[in-house]
C-alpha cells in the first residue's frame, strides 16, 4: 500500500473510532453533570460534580445487583464452556453412526427463536420453584450452546489426531485424553466462548425480565429497569442517576475487552487459520 493509501486508511479508521467512542464518552461526561445540565452537549462539563456518584449508591443496591451478576455471569460461562466443549470434542474426536444427524439436529436447533421456547422453559422452572432466583439465569447453559459446540468443534477438527491416539495407545483414558490434550490446544476457541457468552449473560436483559421479581435477585440490566422505572416516571426524569449507573455499570465490560482482546483475537484467528 502507498503512503497516501496508508494515510487514508489511518484516517478513516481514526473518524470510525471516534463515532463509535463518542457516545461513551458523552456518557461519562453527563454523569459528572448535574440535572440540568445533562443534555448542553458539552463534552468538559460546565458544573463537575461527582454527587451523582453518591447518590446511585444511596438510592440503588447496586453493589448487590453488580454481585449477582458477577456470579450469574461465571457460572454461565463456565458451565457452557466446559459443556459445549464435551459436546463438541464427542463430534470431533468420536466416530459413531447417526453423528451426521445428530450434529444436523445441534445446528437445526440455533434456527429456533428463542420465542418459541420462552413459554415451555418458563413452566419448567416453575415446575421445579426456581422463578424468582438466579439459577435460571446460568443453569440452562449446563446442557451447551449449538453455535459453541459448532465454533468448538471446527477448531477441535483441526488439532493432530495422531497425538490423541498416541496418548490413548499410552494408557490415558477418553477423560484425560479430552482433560489433558484437547483442552489446552483448544483454550483460543474456549477463551473466544467465555468471553462472549460473559458479554451476552452480562446483558441479557429478557431473561431477567422474565425470571427475577425480587429486587435481592436483580442482576444489572433488571436493576438498570427498575431505575427506569423509579426515576424515569412520575413526571421528572432523573437522568443523571441513570447515566451514571449505566456508566458503572458498562465498565466491567469493557475491563473485559482490554483484558481479552488478545485472546479473542488469538481465537478468532486460529480458527481462521486452522478451520
Amino acid at each position: 500500500m502507498s503512503r497516501t493509501g496508508r494515510i487514508l486508511a489511518i484516517g478513516a479508521l481514526t473518524l470510525l473510532a471516534i463515532v463509535f467512542v463518542y457516545p461513551f464518552v458523552w456518557l461519562v461526561s453527563a454523569s459528572f453533570k448535574p440535572r440540568g445540565e445533562v443534555f448542553d452537549n458539552r463534552l468538559i462539563p460546565q458544573t463537575f460534580t461527582f454527587e451523582n456518584y453518591v447518590q446511585v449508591w444511596q438510592e440503588a443496591p447496586l453493589a448487590l445487583w453488580l454481585g449477582n451478576t458477577v456470579l450469574v455471569t461465571a457460572l454461565a460461562a463456565t458451565a457452557v464452556t466446559l459443556s459445549s466443549a464435551m459436546v463438541a470434542w464427542a463430534f470431533a474426536f468420536y466416530r459413531f453412526r447417526g453423528r451426521g444427524a445428530l450434529f444436523a439436529l445441534v445446528l437445526g436447533s440455533m434456527m429456533l427463536p428463542g420465542a418459541v421456547t420462552m413459554i415451555p422453559t418458563f413452566l419448567i422452572w416453575n415446575a421445579l420453584g426456581a422463578v424468582n432466583t438466579l439459577t435460571p439465569m446460568w443453569a440452562h447453559n449446563l446442557f451447551g450452546s449449538a453455535f459453541y459446540i459448532f465454533l468448538l468443534r471446527q477448531f477441535m477438527l483441526s488439532l493432530p489426531r495422531d497425538l490423541f491416539d498416541a496418548a490413548r495407545v499410552d494408557g490415558a483414558n477418553p477423560w484425560q485424553v479430552f482433560w489433558r490434550i484437547a483442552l489446552p490446544l483448544s483454550r483460543p476457541a474456549l477463551a473466544v466462548t467465555a468471553v462472549f457468552e460473559v458479554q451476552a449473560v452480562w446483558t441479557d436483559l429478557m431473561r431477567a425480565l422474565i425470571y427475577l421479581r425480587d429486587s435481592a435477585t436483580f442482576t444489572v440490566p433488571r436493576g438498570l429497569k427498575a431505575l427506569v422505572d423509579n426515576f424515569g416516571f412520575g413526571g421528572e426524569w432523573h437522568w443523571e442517576i441513570l447515566i451514571t449507573a449505566s456508566v458503572i455499570t458498562t465498565i466491567p465490560m469493557i475491563v473485559l475487552f482490554f483484558v481479552g482482546q488478545r485472546h479473542i483475537i488469538e481465537g478468532v484467528a486460529a480458527g481462521g487459520l486452522k478451520g
